[in-house]
């Protein structure tokens, strides 16, 4: 057992949520001989990948890197089909994960988190779920995700429409039928250019309503070969060494130069190169100053809207689909297929909202300032709450009357990207700041894997209080906030920064410092035994300084 109060609880670990983080984290505690168990709102296990089952909604990191890289039992065991796997085989992976390794009868699905307070005196939290359910738990680990809270757009009359309207972050288990109708798909995000392909074909009319167009390149998908397969077995060691030590969690071949060392024209061809490269080798393989040197991203910029202009046969459209405002990386790149093909469909078309704004929704439509159209089914493909979205609506209250629904309203304060001060054995891996920008299941893992290493820590030294003291919070986001203007991503365009949320406080959501800076902050931490100050036993109050 944990610490000298354990008659008071019903378990050790509580894990919330059960998406890919969450299930890692259950297992992680279960086979550290913890006592554990895992609330999950969902009706299944997933998260991102249960809700998210649009048409065509699949990976942008290749499937075996996004896996689970802890068992070569389980990698040599499931096959993937694709480089980029859809939705569905990536259900059933997760699926094949809780059983293989035991973990369902852990999980409780349908269970949905309203409330969790922590007892200063017993030093236990209370969590209260809407169904009823009380658990309390010595420790939490809240694996709500960061893409978990649908964004909805502030259009009037929203709720007057009587056709179907469905977000494609929380998609009906039955399926939709698009055969003959008219389709209306707000946002060109990652989901939306996925969808758009998917459809076009089926649909009487589809509409994509765009904000702002993004610098969409193609993924590059194929089957994933026997080759490649064997290749991938054989070599395994390599693998988790490149995923677990790589600054981006991706097995990408980095560039190995800098743009000046190529002469233009090797750079056009380069650019070429990078242009048929898989998914975020777009940003992981390109030249080393890409993201730092604007007038060799803008040279690249142009190199890909020669390429919108090349492939979509309007060119009214190419360049309405064409970013005029941000280089690119500045927005999450969508890595799709097929999307700029999609526009020279004769049942296809894109409307531009800076030119002609929405008025409103209405019963059978969408009224923008040039007219009314009508439709049968809306989308909305307008991304997430980034970050806080789950962590500020589920009800925490720590220590000291912190209040996360409000202390959180200027933006968040933790430390590490996985707790936080006045908040006690409360962690919340891949939360704000909680990811680099890279490869976000490898970067979790590391979070993960300190945190159990935290909690047998606790076990072994008598400690039931981790809690960062102020000062080490103060030094994490001193970090955060002295690199974040280096970074590529733009505050007036980026969901990174809160910028596709209506009224969210613009604040940097990753952390700027990637893996390094996170290692070698949470090295600083564990350098004596209570954590320079973190733990502390039960008998003894937690530090308020």
């Amino acid at each position: 057992m944990a610490g000298q109060h354990d008659h008071d609880v019903d378990v050790e670990v509580l894990v919330i949520g059960a998406g890919v983080v969450g299930i890692y984290a259950l297992y992680r505690a279960l086979d550290a001989g913890f006592s554990a168990q895992t609330l999950e709102a969902g009706d299944g296990v997933g998260g991102v990948w249960y809700w998210n089952r649009y048409p065509s909604a699949r990976f942008d990191s290749e499937s075996y890197t996004y896996a689970y890289i802890f068992s070569k039992e389980l990698f040599d065991e499931w096959r993937w089909k694709e480089e980029f796997a859809t939705q569905p085989e990536i259900e059933s992976y997760l699926n094949h994960v809780v059983d293989r390794f035991d973990l369902r009868q852990h999980i409780r699905t349908g269970e949905k988190v309203v409330s969790a307070d922590f007892d200063e005196t017993a030093h236990v939290w209370t969590v209260r779920t809407a169904k009823g359910s009380v658990v309390r738990a010595r420790w939490i680990i809240s694996a709500t995700g960061g893409l978990s809270v649908p964004n909805y757009p502030d259009i009037d009359g929203l709720a007057d429409f009587q056709g179907q309207a469905h977000h494609t972050g929380a998609w009906p288990h039955t399926p939709v039928d698009f055969a003959g109708k008219r389709v209306a798909i707000i946002g060109n995000g990652p989901s939306g250019a996925q969808l758009l392909p998917a459809i076009v074909d089926t649909v009487a009319q589809v509409d994509l309503y765009q904000r702002t167009p993004t610098w969409t390149t193609p993924l590059n998908n194929k089957p994933l070969t026997d080759e490649r397969q064997a290749w991938l077995s054989d070599n395994w060691d390599d693998v988790v060494k490149i995923l677990t030590t790589s600054p981006t969690g991706f097995m990408h071949e980095p560039a190995g130069k800098f743009s000046t060392a190529d002469s233009p024209e090797e750079r056009q061809a380069f650019y070429e190169k990078i242009w048929k490269s898989p998914g975020f080798a777009k940003l992981t393989s390109n030249y080393y100053d890409m993201t730092t040197n604007r007038e060799v991203n803008l040279e690249f910029c142009d190199f890909l809207a020669g390429k919108i202009r090349a492939i979509v046969k309007d060119p009214v459209t190419a360049e309405r689909l064409i970013p005029k405002d941000h280089l690119f990386g500045a927005k999450r790149p969508p890595f799709v297929t097929d999307y700029f093909e999609s526009f020279n469909k004769p049942n296809a078309s894109l409307i531009s909202l800076k030119e002609t704004p929405f008025v409103r929704v209405d019963a059978t439509g969408i009224e923008t300032t040039e007219k009314h159209r009508e439709y049968d089914i809306i989308v909305f493909a307008t991304g997430f709450d980034f970050g806080t979205g789950a962590l500020t609506r589920m009800g925490v209250k720590g220590r000291e009357g912190l209040d996360l629904s409000t202390d959180w309203e200027d933006g968040p304060s933790d430390f590490a990207g996985f707790s936080a001060h006045r908040l006690p054995n409360f962690f919340f891996p891949g939360g704000p700041h909680g990811a680099g920008g890279g490869n976000y299941p490898r970067y979790s893992q590391d979070q993960v894997d300190w945190i159990t290493g935290t909690l047998v820590h606790a076990r072994e030294h008598g400690f039931d209080l981790f809690e960062p003291t102020a000062a080490q919070e103060d030094q994490w986001m001193t970090m955060v906030e002295t690199l974040a203007p280096q970074s590529i991503f733009s505050a007036e365009h980026s969901h990174y920064y809160g910028a596709n949320v209506e009224g969210k406080v613009r604040k940097f959501l990753l952390n700027p410092g990637g893996r390094g800076k996170l290692h070698e902050i949470l090295g600083e931490m564990t350098s004596t035994e209570d954590y320079n100050g973190a733990f502390a036993p039960a008998t003894e109050p937690v530090s308020a300084s």
